[in-house]
């Protein structure tokens, strides 16, 4: 009797207090898709600043401190796209899927050299890579293409049209030559297309002519002696297909990476990973840091990891279902394609069942386009998540 005349004379005391995401002004975030993104972020950080100690003379925490200033980045500009309503996208498609080619195009001109390929600008504080927010725009561009056109139907013209708003952005990346982030780009494609209703017998045609053009290239052209590809490209994509042999540098890239990830066992080897602390894993920072994580931490460090990806992948699937209309799934079917083809050839690539096509792990990988890249990308599933959430509450979505 007391507790109910305190409850009507101070009613305001037991009112609920409102949640951390509330205060945000985001009641309907997914925090399982932000949980798993913030902790794979902040496991690169810590598998870093443990493993590049000895990388750059004088600063030891060298590509711990930038992969951590990219992280907070990304998660300010995941934060402000979540708060963008995705649907405006697709008002603006033609205009993104310019500034997609034009930014790529421009590489060629004002990019610089590094490693035989010209990918970035050089810019005051960090390279950037227009291919790797290309795939978000990717993804937005052509949802937005394929919405257009849904009234009438998959027809194989419009099936074409599509496929070639997907390959020309490609085939640029490819000239630079980036022969993994083209196929990514040909992955969302295809998810696109897929989600968007494409006939099945459209895109087995697409994956016949995918083999037929890979038997050409890979062993038809260098069979007559004009190969399309270059060595290393080459042996990159076919190392896999013998392994134990060290006859080339991609063989011993990936025989290096089996044996880290082995000798890691259940618990890992801590500061005893001789694999990847004596630098005989290459690139252990950037394409192969699932070596460094099977090694230092063993099956249970990969297990978390692969978990993580999981929970993320999962929820952008979920997301898919969710989407309030048409576009958001698209969207959210592209983005869900791009991160689980990376994933998949990334960690196949550190086990030696996929080729080498130089894949990043996606907010695992040190780089900071990729990982502003990505955390743009959750952002916009994050809207498409809070806004069918609202339509769902009987809301309207700002």
């Amino acid at each position: 009797m007391y507790a109910t005349r305190a409850r009507q004379a101070r009613p305001e005391a037991f009112t609920a207090r409102p949640s951390i995401a509330e205060r945000l002004g985001l009641p309907y975030m997914d925090g399982a898709l932000m949980l798993s993104a913030v902790a794979l972020a902040a496991f690169s950080v810590f598998v870093l600043s443990q493993t590049t100690v000895h990388d750059v003379p004088g600063s030891p925490n060298y590509f711990a401190d930038r992969q951590a200033i990219y992280v907070g980045l990304g998660v300010v500009g995941m934060y402000l796209l979540t708060r963008v309503d995705y649907s405006r996208f697709r008002e603006l498609r033609v205009g993104i899927y310019t500034f997609l080619c034009v930014s790529i195009s421009l590489v060629f001109v004002f990019g610089f050299v590094a490693r035989g390929s010209r990918r970035a600008f050089d810019l005051p504080f960090f390279s950037f890579q227009p291919s790797e927010l290309g795939k978000l725009l990717l993804a937005l561009a052509l949802a937005g293409f394929v919405i257009d056109g849904a009234r009438r139907g998959f027809d194989r013209r419009r099936t074409l049209r599509y496929l070639a708003f997907g390959l020309v952005p490609a085939a640029l990346v490819f000239l630079q030559p980036d022969l993994g982030t083209s196929l990514v780009f040909g992955a969302i494609t295809l998810a696109v297309m897929y989600v968007g209703g494409a006939r099945w017998t459209h895109l087995a045609a697409i994956g016949a002519a995918a083999v037929a053009l890979a038997t050409v290239v890979l062993v038809v052209a260098p069979a007559v002696g004009t190969p399309v590809l270059k060595g290393y490209q080459e042996e990159r994509l076919t190392s896999f297909l013998h392994p134990g042999e060290d006859s080339s540098d991609a063989d011993y890239q990936q025989n290096q990476a089996k044996i880290a990830i082995g000798s890691g066992q259940k618990t890992g080897r801590g500061d005893r990973a001789t694999q990847t602390r004596l630098d005989f894993v290459p690139e252990r920072h950037t394409d192969f840091i699932f070596a460094v994580i099977g090694e230092r931490y063993g099956f249970g460090g990969a297990a978390l990891v692969l978990s993580l990806y999981a929970l993320l992948i999962w929820r952008a699937l979920r997301i898919v279902t969710l989407s309030k209309n048409s576009y958001g799934t698209l969207v959210a079917g592209g983005i869900a394609a791009m991160l689980l083809f990376q994933v998949f050839v990334n960690v196949g690539m550190n086990l030696g069942i996929m080729p080498i096509t130089g894949i990043p792990l996606p907010l695992m990988s040190y780089g900071g386009s990729s990982v502003l890249a990505t955390f743009l990308a959750i952002g916009v599933l994050q809207s498409i998540h809070m806004q069918a959430r609202l339509s769902q509450k009987g809301r309207f979505a700002w």
